[in-house]
């Protein structure tokens, strides 16, 4: 399919001086793209959602390419864990906005290159207003409760939607929700339990994996916008870095897609932490924030603290006291623990800590909770950090 975004009818482009033709020079020369080429990028509006690892790539090489408005969704700061595969940012950035410290970055890189920064949690009330604006969107975000809300949206809007997923060595790309090919929901009409997928701050990732795939979506964007190439629309690429293959599956249009079918049946969007709770009567394990944790922790009488990560992430930052017992162990360890003792439970980011809580609700216990947020959320309060590499 050919990758141009098939206006009606055009608008008149902008000129490009004297500066933005130096700029651009090895752009100009290339024939599919020209200054016409170059034009059409100067014009375009692309939304960027997520200045994470796949958005880090994604803004330099866009803005290095001449986009012309560049809108950029996130809320996050910048952490030191980030840096390994986030370029955008550098160690002075530690502790800043993401969005500030994009903004300056970008703005060095190409001065020509408007930045718009969206300092927001991308939801079911705003993603509507956010995304008209925009010609295009580039998903580069990490959960499956955001990725379904930028399809819907797309698809609601007529905006195509590049989007790539990342997990340690493995990355999966397409193009969405562009006229008549199929949208996020066609391949994948449900999402899948929360507690099920694990993130990157779960699972990890390559440092370099985000730089390949959000390069991949910065090439896919750019023969959208100058209307140049085959894209990925009706493929979907999967690339594994630690084989070095790429592979390529077709993606048909679902004729019953429940949003961008004739019969769909969503026309407005979801409320997405409602969406991917999970079913109605799972168990619910009651939740206790970093605050409260800390002020328990320092109580006499604290209750068991357990951390059900690996021990190699244990051993880069830890709640210093807590019992080490990874998830997969913790079902032939229940004879080990008190079922009427309090007990608390963490992991990275919240998901395996509530997983572990359930598991022990069904085996009878009755005083758990878990960490909201996990340790990530435990170092983002404290203002000494975690113990590391304390013996479990």
């Amino acid at each position: 399919m050919n990758a141009s975004l098939h206006p009606a009818a055009e608008a008149p482009l902008p000129p490009l001086d004297a500066d933005e033709v130096a700029h651009y020079s090895r752009h100009l020369l290339i024939p599919q793209i020209g200054r016409v080429g170059q034009q059409r990028l100067k014009a375009a509006r692309v939304l960027i959602v997520g200045a994470g690892g796949l958005g880090s790539p994604l803004a330099l090489y866009l803005a290095a390419a001449g986009v012309g408005t560049l809108g950029v969704v996130d809320f996050d700061t910048v952490d030191r864990s980030n840096l390994h595969r986030q370029v955008l940012y550098t160690v002075d950035d530690v502790g800043s906005p993401k969005l500030a410290a994009a903004a300056r970055r970008l703005k060095a890189l190409n001065p020509h290159v408007q930045v718009v920064p969206h300092a927001l949690r991308l939801t079911s009330d705003n993603a509507l207003e956010v995304i008209r604006p925009y010609d295009l969107v580039v998903d580069g975000t990490d959960n499956f409760a955001t990725r379904y809300l930028i399809n819907d949206a797309c698809v609601l809007l007529g905006k195509p939607n590049v989007y790539a997923a990342i997990f340690r060595f493995e990355a999966m790309l397409s193009v969405f929700a562009h006229h008549d090919g199929p949208c996020y929901r066609c391949l994948y009409p449900e999402p899948p339990p929360p507690d099920l997928v694990p993130s990157c701050a779960e699972g990890g990732v390559l440092g370099v994996l985000p730089g390949i795939a959000g390069a991949l979506q910065a090439a896919e964007a750019i023969k959208l916008l100058t209307h140049i190439g085959q894209s990925l629309v009706g493929r979907l690429m999967q690339f594994d870095a630690l084989g070095m293959r790429t592979r390529e599956f077709a993606v048909e249009r679902d004729p019953h897609c429940a949003v961008c079918s004739a019969s769909a049946n969503i026309t407005r969007l979801i409320d997405y932490d409602q969406f991917c709770a999970g079913p109605r009567n799972a168990l619910v394990v009651p939740e206790i924030d970093a605050s409260e944790l800390r002020a328990l922790l320092a109580a006499d009488g604290a209750p068991l603290l357990v951390d059900v990560r690996s021990a190699d992430e244990a051993a880069i930052a830890r709640i210093a006291g807590a019992t080490l017992i990874p998830l997969p162990e913790l079902e032939d360890a229940i004879d080990r623990l008190d079922p009427e003792a309090p007990l608390i439970l963490y992991c990275q980011g919240g998901i395996r800590s509530e997983r572990a809580g359930r598991l022990l609700m069904r085996g009878g216990f009755k005083q758990v909770r878990h960490l909201r947020g996990g340790i990530n959320a435990w170092l983002a309060a404290q203002s000494q950090p975690a113990t590391c590499g304390d013996a479990a």
